[in-house]
């Protein structure tokens, strides 16, 4: 038996419902297999694969805690581990079910959701220090429900993923390795800065194929961001913003410059 396309194990791999399997079966992605691009795959039920816990509710239903607890300190951790859980499904997402890009891309978003496993791993197993497993905190669902509004078009998915919800990731992360910090944790710390540099890179990814995307329909990059966020109803832009990572991940001053303007 030939083993799968790349993008047929990526969508084997986001139907499994089972966390820790899907983040391991992840990590052992191949990259370099065969995309076959001008597959065009059919959804099947059940994607994303999930388990019944974490409990998903509003984000508005979620308390925000202080860092300076030890359950405080669990629940921030809990909600990075949550978002990675999401980031391994969206980057899967990425890979099975856009045809007709060129390999490269494939590739990319494959290593995107290995790293993204990794951070997983490295967040799920700190968790496990503190007392807590993945599941013991509610979460909110709202990262996949823009990967559902943009399931249609790989160009809002470019936009408002990489560009707009992971790219606040970036500006998050200093603030937030900041409260573990004080905290004491300086191993959840440490774990931040291998995200971040990750992130950047994530962001990076998104960034370039977005603007390839934009040079093959013939549109401006930047006008047609704005009509994107506008269509699919994408959060504002809201500071403090990591201007150096934005740029370390590909950002031009004209965009760095609508930030402010759209707040």
């Amino acid at each position: 038996m030939h083993p799968p396309t790349l993008r047929r194990h990526a969508l084997a791999l986001i139907l499994l419902r089972d966390s820790d399997g899907k983040a391991a079966g992840t990590r052992q992605l191949d990259i370099d297999a065969d995309a076959v691009p001008d597959d065009v795959i059919a959804e099947p039920d059940g994607v994303p694969g999930r388990t019944e816990r974490p409990l998903l509710v509003a984000h508005t239903a979620l308390r925000q805690r202080s860092a300076n607890t030890h359950e405080g300190r669990a629940t921030l951790l809990h909600s990075i581990v949550h978002i990675e859980r999401n980031a391994i499904d969206l980057a899967l997402d990425a890979v099975w079910r856009f045809p007709g890009m060129p390999a490269a891309y494939y590739r990319d978003w494959a290593l995107v959701a290995r790293e993204e496993a990794l951070h997983f791993e490295l967040l799920r197993d700190h968790l496990a220090t503190l007392g807590f497993r993945y599941g013991d905190f509610p979460a909110h669902a709202a990262l996949w429900e823009m990967a559902e509004k943009t399931k249609d078009d790989l160009l809002a998915r470019l936009a408002l993923v990489p560009r707009t919800l992971e790219a606040r990731g970036l500006d998050a992360s200093p603030l937030v390795k900041a409260k573990l910090v004080a905290a004491g944790d300086h191993a959840a710390g440490a774990i931040l800065d291998i995200i971040l540099r990750d992130e950047i890179g994530h962001v990076a990814i998104g960034n370039r194929w977005y603007r390839w995307l934009c040079a093959q329909r013939g549109l401006d990059p930047v006008a047609t961001y704005a009509v994107l966020a506008e269509r699919h109803g994408a959060p504002r832009p809201r500071g403090p913003f990591n201007l150096a990572a934005r740029r370390a991940a590909g950002f031009s001053d004209e965009e760095l410059a609508t930030l402010d303007d759209a707040r």
